[in-house]
């Protein structure tokens, strides 16, 4: 057995799929329990029906990008399982930061030469640090989430602006975490970085000068596809 022979295991699909089928349904029993209460509570039917055709409009155009991370982590990680961490938890960047980190620790250059060993435990190794590592923020959530929530919003009222900005900084801080990762990788990776920046400026831009306010749900998978196509023809260039 391969390591892709385990990756796109008929077992592994349908665990993943029972697992998304279960997530699905406690979605759908939720949506019914809501949609009975709003009722209850003297919510129209036909706003509700307005309500739900614009919430699926923007849940599924920015899906776009997931399905795009999708193929990507395929070519390292087979189908079933990022398919199942992208519609459950987790996200494109973490995935191959964990695959990253995988291949280091076993002695692999990268991601690539480890999947093209022909050891199926390698996958093993793959699957259990992804789903141990990201625990740690769901466990955190549980006990802290609620703190840090109100702590927030209650320096947004005191600070007013400041406090705007100190809930900013915590993205930057996972940016600036994830940045020498990129630019230590290489350079098609580190120009790939600046090109999915410099779309994305692109897109923010046009979307201030010509009042293009829908482009936001469409600005990561602009940036994705484009930075793609990028880093495949640096690749052929650099080669």
């Amino acid at each position: 057995m391969g390591y892709f022979d385990a990756a796109n295991a008929p077992l592994l699909y349908f665990l993943v799929a029972a697992g998304i089928a279960y997530i699905v349904g406690l979605s759908a029993v939720f949506l019914c329990k809501s949609w009975k209460r709003c009722l209850e509570l003297g919510i129209s039917g036909a706003k509700l029906r307005s309500v739900a055709r614009s919430s699926a409009v923007f849940t599924i155009v920015p899906s776009v990008s997931v399905v795009i991370g999708l193929f990507t982590l395929s070519t390292v990680l087979g189908v079933p399982w990022p398919w199942y961490r992208l519609s459950v938890v987790g996200s494109v960047s973490y995935e191959l930061m964990a695959a990253d980190m995988v291949a280091s620790g076993m002695g692999y250059s990268s991601v690539s030469e480890m999947t093209a060993c022909a050891d199926y435990t390698v996958f093993g190794a793959v699957m259990f640090v992804m789903s141990m590592c990201i625990l740690a923020g769901i466990v955190i959530n549980i006990f802290a989430v609620e703190k840090i929530q109100n702590g927030m919003n209650t320096l947004k009222k005191k600070q007013g602006d400041w406090g705007t900005i100190v809930n900013s900084c915590f993205f930057l801080g996972i940016v600036a975490a994830f940045t020498p990762l990129i630019f230590a990788s290489g350079t098609v990776y580190a120009a790939a970085f600046l090109v999915s920046m410099g779309v994305a400026a692109l897109c923010v831009l046009c979307m201030r000068r010509f009042r293009l306010n829908w482009l936001g749900s469409f600005v990561l998978s602009i940036s994705l596809i484009v930075s793609m196509a990028a880093s495949v023809l640096l690749e052929r260039l650099l080669q």
